[in-house]
């Protein structure tokens, strides 16, 4: 069993400069700092706000009290179905990585959907983040050849979906 020193609870307005300043920094560890990525998302700044509309969830995982990373599902933005959400927004600190918190996020994440009668999870992500994508893999996602819905994150190659 992996060290179990995290836990997973919903965001509050408290943590949105934590994950602001997190996000900012895994995504330009993996090149995705430039046009076309979540990290210039004007919700990057105010997570807990974006994330309190109808059918949207993010939660945050605390390494020993402290805020290490996020995740979270929203209706995919464009998708010709409104039965499709998002998987948004999960980055994780070095020190979490790991230790079994991003499947349990995930797998809270996508019991989330599923409340929400969504019936389908995409997302979206780009080369060189093997952890994640084998993470994906591992929870069921099926690589896509091209994106869905209009993200506005052109930055991003790689494309996955999940039936929930």
């Amino acid at each position: 069993m992996k060290n179990r020193n995290w836990k997973i609870r919903p965001i509050t307005a408290h943590d949105d400069t934590r994950m602001a300043s997190i996000i900012r920094s895994v995504m330009p560890e993996f090149g995705a700092n430039g046009d076309g990525f979540a990290i210039n998302d004007p919700e990057v700044d105010w997570m807990s706000r974006a994330y309190s509309a109808p059918r949207t969830a993010y939660y945050v995982v605390e390494l020993e009290g402290l805020v290490m990373g996020g995740g979270g599902i929203a209706p995919l933005e464009g998708a010709s179905n409104p039965r499709i959400c998002e998987l948004r927004k999960m980055y994780f600190m070095p020190a979490l990585r790991g230790q079994g918190a991003g499947m349990a996020l995930m797998d809270i994440c996508l019991a989330k959907a599923r409340e929400f009668s969504f019936e389908l999870c995409y997302l979206e992500t780009l080369n060189g983040m093997d952890s994640a994508m084998a993470l994906y893999h591992k929870a069921g996602f099926r690589s896509l050849d091209k994106p869905m819905g209009n993200t506005g994150h052109g930055g991003c190659n790689r494309f996955f979906s999940k039936s929930l």
